[in-house]
């Protein structure tokens, strides 16, 4: 079999207030922490990971928050512009009541035949939650949403582009997606099997403004792959093709790549191991920080600069 991208791996946003982040993401929407940690590259930052019960690629979001540094951006062209989530069928009605109830503003739009509901994280960043059916995936079942009405991980990666010539190319030629249907500016790709979670939208506006990162926008998509033999050879092919690319970087739970596609939006390959349980258990997910080695000599200096968080408890039975 030909390896290459089989999906969603994770999609990240930048947060304007980690606490807000955290109450939305599992209160609200019921996902899982599944991990609390800080930027790689700059140790003063949280880095938020949700998710299903163990984190698996796809059902992953992930935020940036910088104490002092959470100006507001601007979701535009060269960004991905939303979070679609995947949810059956079935549940949008048990939805449409928990977002009422909650007090969470949501409106109800069809698109490509799906029911979905549109409304905004703390920041304003776009959410959907699309009524999907046939998702074999399961959700988080360990906060206050029910198991069967959970979401089940990313449905589609949103992409919003001037022109979307030069970014079909290479999901077509480089990366193995394949097109399944368009509609008025929004087109639809699929990756590995095909179906919710492996999909990618481009949606073609080309008067938009060029977004601005900042709370509130998302910052990159990251695609899976099942190992790292596949992730060398998918850099040597995208350096063939012209791209620039990053060497492979160890991520502790993932190793990644880093490009950016014609219409500017900054795509990752992430690798689907080791995973979250390399430096916590599976029933410890999220519950203490937990620091990339190189920063575990100064950890006293960096508790001191992250803001306090309240962590929910997991449900246990």
């Amino acid at each position: 079999m030909n390896k290459s991208i089989t999906g969603i791996h994770h999609i990240t946003a930048i947060a304007g207030d980690p606490q807000a982040n955290l109450d939305f993401y599992t209160g609200v929407l019921g996902l899982r922490l599944i991990k609390r940690t800080v930027n790689f590259d700059d140790p003063s930052a949280y880095h938020l990971y949700y998710g299903d019960e163990t984190g698996t690629p796809g059902s992953i979001v992930t935020f940036f928050y910088w104490p002092g540094h959470s100006a507001r951006g601007r979701i535009g062209s060269g960004q991905s512009t939303a979070f679609t989530f995947s949810t059956p069928v079935e549940s949008i009605g048990y939805w449409e009541e928990r977002l009422g109830r909650l007090g969470v503003d949501f409106r109800r739009v069809t698109r490509f035949g799906e029911e979905t509901l549109q409304l905004d994280d703390p920041d304003h960043l776009p959410i959907e939650i699309v009524g999907v059916s046939g998702d074999e995936r399961t959700g988080w079942g360990g906060g206050d949403v029910p198991a069967e009405h959970a979401l089940k991980g990313f449905h589609t990666a949103e992409l919003t582009l001037h022109a979307a010539e030069g970014t079909e190319r290479l999901l077509l030629d480089e990366m193995h997606f394949r097109p399944v249907r368009r509609e008025g500016n929004r087109s639809r790709f699929e990756a590995g099997p095909g179906g919710s979670g492996r999909y990618v939208d481009l949606v073609v506006d080309p008067s938009i403004p060029s977004g601005l990162d900042g709370a509130g926008t998302i910052h990159h998509v990251a695609w899976s792959v099942p190992d790292d033999a596949t992730e060398v050879r998918l850099r040597e092919k995208f350096l063939a093709a012209g791209h620039q690319v990053s060497p492979v970087i160890d991520r502790d739970y993932f190793h990644s790549i880093y490009y950016r596609e014609p219409g500017r939006v900054l795509f990752e390959v992430a690798t689907e191991q080791p995973g979250f349980t390399i430096d916590e258990s599976l029933d410890q997910l999220g519950a203490s920080l937990r620091l990339p080695k190189r920063y575990e000599p100064v950890r006293g200096q960096i508790e001191k600069i992250l803001p306090p968080l309240r962590i929910p408890e997991i449900k246990t039975s």
